[in-house]
């Protein structure tokens, strides 16, 4: 092949490595293992834009590096195939989100394999596959089947709590479990009933069923997560979305809230991802405090002292109903309890109904009403608005004995600390504007507190804190102190409480794993969940007629016919959320094909954790944190043998669109448009319309294809006002989307340029994790650089130019620089500074005609990371081993080649470089000296004055001083 022909070569290399396998990894090698992994993407009808190779060129480049380096690299692909949009689109047309998805799946593949990226094909996973669910649904089995032990600081089967339970009862299990859990003894537990024993135990299982605050969405029939809704509507179709409290399967991943924090000590991840994931999960150190409510009748000062409770029932379901008359608050500074004037409950919280007084019933109604449309996202975001409502009831500060008014305020959430507030408005500014608003009083702390030291009520001592005795004190010092009281009075004690909360587990769609959970009543004819055996996995997704809720309001899977366990009872009707299938699978690449477990222990022992992570920072607080979760949880089980799933993690920037604008005159009349060229449009009053970019060249609008193509806008009646008979567009860069006509199809720019130009421009573009702007019109420098490679080896008339000589000193100083700058750069993931390393090297040895074997060669294997395709087909010319340019040793520089023959040395005059001059590397200190003072420019610069010292240090700088 004489001619570069991008088409030609790109067709036959692809082709090539499928039917030899030539990226097919093996568990079993002498090798040093490295484990290579993409963010898997969810596969969706458009199909990629240019923006979505970014991460997977990266990766695949350094794959391809660690190839040649000596290591067996497991890079594998897959699909995230679950998900809302397959089903909406299922209930727009009646398609089954399985056909769609497999469209979309297919059509990824071949954009994928266009690129030339070498991933292990026969290992590639779908979360949809019943074979790969199996697996998701016997983890969520193997959770339900666990309890958290906090002594042990780890998960462990819920057999091991049983049996404290018939020898202790749950005095002194330190575990997380559910709040209305009751206390019992030893001898409670082993008379109860199996039944009632294994109510008690889904109180401690690390999944479990709860009522939690959702965000639910009518119009869509499912609960989102706080990332499918924007500004109080969902993502998807804009339908609106209310806080809804429903009954929810729920994840306990507060129980490693700690581990999680700690782990991220033990990663090579950017810091900046690694504060978002500690400010989420929200560690802080205070106290839990209890408010005793205010009761007609009584003196704010007179209150039963410690409000301790019997928990000791009869039954496991004995405490459910008892009404606790405290409000619990949690908080970091219990110094400032002095200047608490009012408390605040979220709107969701579970004493507002039973506090709230009939007078402010209506108003209590209404606002809780209001903030049911408002997503929890915007609830913390919006720190501006001000709005509340009086619950008409009061409580009692525990420090002081004043009686202080509770409002509901949606600032407040549920599942934040206690969903409670003690509000200190000399001390927070949210609170001060609350107080404003509602002319609530403003106390200076320190005026409370001196208040409280002069009281002389006999009444009130021994039942409040002299606050005298924290004064002077550090303010931690002084929460020890008080802490102690709380727990000596027993109405608080000292906590570590997270931001983290419990994650909701269902969701109320189709398109989804199915749970793996029947109901059975229970004698009070209650549903009690029970799983799955092992052997009756996968539980499928049944067949139903529509994909929408039914007509009472259940999820889509109660259309299903016989959607009931063998022994008749009901299967679970919510699916698991989409995180669910992601939150393991780099585990199932070890092992894709196996039936009889998750991955084997052979192959996660080779395989352990993820080398090198690379996707979106989109990801940082959902997806990251979950993996993590499970991945504990599975060691803690013995089922893998690391900590965290993944070692080092790169977020790839984001590829932004460049948008293309015309101006249309604006008119009353748009049937005879008339657009403006940009540069004439300030004479003019227009409007900017977005325009395909690919119509548009270098900013020149190709106008028939406009006019054929927007006749919506334009068609024959449209005028248009040219530059030198040309129509330049504007320009801005926006995000890439298909309503601002600026995505560009990966297809098409390797159909005009090739995959390797599109590969090598897409690092050039920018670091890689910095967002950097697409431009078309630079990618034919890119383009160029292959060609002009390519005349290395064949001159103009596709004569072979390439000979058995000796390489020239000048042509291996070229190489070897190039060869320690290229491994440089991608050890540091600096893949753009390579580019630009290889453009010099071409640019150099085809300055010098240079055709020597001994350099060409290796600068093939160097360029084969990133220009695979090109570089196979000319190491296969140079008459090495077919297809093996991949499996070849990376190139190793040499010291003599990169270490310059001479030095340029800076000379500072009185301080001040002057000039600069280079002498050989060998050249004595004495010989330097001597030619600084003959040199003219010197010589002017001393103006006549005698040398006082001149000092040369070697390799650096000559110092002369007058």
């Amino acid at each position: 092949m004489n001619e570069y022909s991008h088409r030609e070569i790109e067709k036959k290399w692809q082709d090539y490595w499928e039917e030899q396998g030539t990226f097919r990894v093996s568990n079993e090698s002498e090798l040093p293992k490295y484990y290579v992994l993409d963010m898997f993407p969810y596969p969706s009808g458009a199909g990629l834009h240019v923006g979505h190779p970014l991460g997977y060129i990266a990766s695949d480049i350094y794959s391809r590096y660690k190839r040649l380096k000596g290591f067996n690299v497991l890079h594998p692909m897959g699909f995230d195939s679950f998900g809302l949009p397959a089903e909406q689109y299922a209930i727009q047309t009646g398609q089954h989100p399985a056909v769609t998805t497999e469209q979309n799946i297919t059509r990824y593949i071949e954009q994928l394999k266009n690129l030339g990226l070498s991933y292990d094909w026969k290992r590639e996973v779908r979360t949809s596959d019943p074979g790969y669910y199996k697996w998701t649904q016997w983890i969520f089995i193997e959770l339900f089947k666990s309890w958290y032990n906090n002594d042990a600081d780890q998960a462990e089967p819920i057999e091991t709590l049983t049996e404290k339970f018939s020898q202790q009862g749950n005095k002194g299990i330190n575990a997380p479990h559910d709040e209305d859990t009751p206390v019992f003894s030893a001898g409670d537990w082993n008379s109860w009933s199996e039944e009632e024993q294994y109510k008690i135990t889904l109180k401690y299982r690390l999944t479990y069923v709860a009522d939690a605050t959702v965000n639910w969405c009518p119009g869509l029939g499912s609960v989102l997560s706080n990332d499918e809704v924007k500004d109080g509507v969902s993502e998807r179709g804009g339908y609106p979305v209310i806080q809804k409290l429903m009954r929810q399967w729920m994840m306990r991943i507060t129980a490693y809230s700690q581990r999680l924090l700690d782990g991220l000590d033990t990663v090579d991840w950017t810091e900046s991802l690694k504060e978002q994931q500690r400010n989420w999960i929200g560690r802080s150190v205070g106290a839990l405090v209890r408010f005793k409510i205010w009761e007609e009748g009584e003196k704010g000062d007179e209150r039963e002292e410690g409000g301790k409770e019997n928990n000791t029932p009869s039954s496991p379901s004995s405490h459910s109903s008892l009404y606790s008359p405290f409000i619990e608050v949690f908080t970091t500074r219990v110094d400032t309890i002095y200047g608490v004037t009012f408390m605040v409950l979220a709107p969701e919280h579970e004493l507002v109904d039973v506090i709230t007084t009939p007078g402010q019933r209506a108003d209590i109604d209404a606002y809780i009403a209001m903030t049911q449309k408002k997503s929890e996202r915007d609830r913390m975001s919006d720190v501006k608005t001000v709005s509340g409502a009086f619950t008409g009831a009061y409580a009692i500060n525990p420090f002081n004995g004043e009686k202080v008014p509770v409002y509901i305020a949606d600032y407040v959430l549920a599942g934040y600390g206690t969903g409670a507030v003690m509000a200190v408005p000399s001390g927070d500014q949210r609170d001060w504007n609350f107080a404003k608003h509602f002319d609530l009083p403003i106390i200076s702390i320190l005026d409370s507190q001196k208040e409280i030291e002069t009281q002389a009520d006999s009444t009130k001592e021994g039942k409040y804190i002299n606050s005298g005795m924290i004064n002077g004190l550090t303010f931690h010092e002084a929460n020890k102190v008080l802490i102690s009281w709380l727990e000596e009075k027993g109405i608080g004690k000292g906590k570590v409480n997270y931001r983290l909360r419990d994650a909701v587990f269902s969701r109320q769609r189709y398109w989804g794993e199915p749970v793996p959970v029947y109901y059975q009543d229970d004698s009070d004819g209650q549903p009690l969940p029970y799983l799955l055996d092992l052997h009756e996995l996968p539980l499928n997704l049944p067949e139903v007629d529509k994909y929408l809720p039914t007509e009472n309001g259940e999820p889509p899977l109660g259309r299903a016919q016989d959607w009931a366990h063998v022994s008749g009872n009901g299967y679970e009707l919510s699916t698991m959320p989409g995180w669910a299938g992601s939150s393991w699978y780099w585990y199932r690449y070890m092992d894709p094909q196996n039936g009889q477990k998750f991955a084997s222990e052979d192959a996660i022992d080779y395989w352990r954790s993820v080398d090198l992570y690379i996707g979106g920072t989109e990801h940082a607080t959902g997806h990251l944190l979950y993996s993590r979760f499970w991945n504990k949880f599975l060691k803690d089980r013995g089922y893998v043998p690391e900590e965290e799933p993944f070692k080092k993690l790169i977020n790839q920037g984001m590829i932004q669109g460049r948008s293309n604008f015309m101006y249309r005159v604006k008119s009353e009349d748009f049937s005879k448009p008339v657009f403006i060229s940009a540069g004439l449009r300030s004479a003019y009053e227009v409007s900017a319309l977005h325009v395909d970019v690919n119509i548009v060249e270098n900013d020149v609008l190709d106008i028939e294809n406009f006019k054929a193509s927007r006749l919506d806008i334009a068609g024959e009646n449209a005028t248009f006002i040219l530059e030198d008979g040309k129509y330049i567009c504007g320009v801005e860069v926006e995000k890439m989307s298909k309503s601002k006509f600026n995505v560009v199809n990966p297809d098409d720019i390797v159909e005009r340029y090739g995959a390797d130009t599109l590969r090598l421009y897409e690092m050039f573009l920018g670091p890689l994790d910095q967002a950097k702007p697409w431009n078309t019109n630079g990618i034919d420098g890119t383009y160029k650089f292959l060609r002009k490679l390519w005349r290395l080896f064949y001159s103009d008339m596709g004569q072979w130019l390439v000979k058995d000589i000796p390489a020239k000193p000048e042509e291996l100083k070229i190489l070897h620089k190039t060869i320690k700058k290229i491994e440089e750069d991608i050890e540091n993931f600096s893949f753009n500074t390579a580019v630009s390393a290889f453009m010099i090297c071409v640019n150099e040895l085809s300055s010098m005609k240079c055709h020597s074997k001994a350099v060409l060669q290796e600068l093939i294997v160097l360029l084969s990371p990133y220009a695979p395709h090109i570089s196979e087909e000319l190491w296969d010319t140079l008459g090495n081993e077919k297809g093996m340019v991949s499996k070849t040793a990376f190139p190793k520089w040499e010291l003599q080649h990169v270490t310059d023959a001479v030095f340029e040395y800076p000379v500072q005059i009185n301080g001040k470089v002057r000039i600069s001059l280079s002498f050989p590397m060998d050249t004595p200190a004495s010989e330097i000296e001597k030619e600084v003072l003959a040199n003219e420019t010197v010589q002017k610069w001393m103006e006549g004055k005698p040398l006082k010292k001149m000092v040369v240090v070697p390799k650096r700088i000559v110092n002369v001083v007058i």
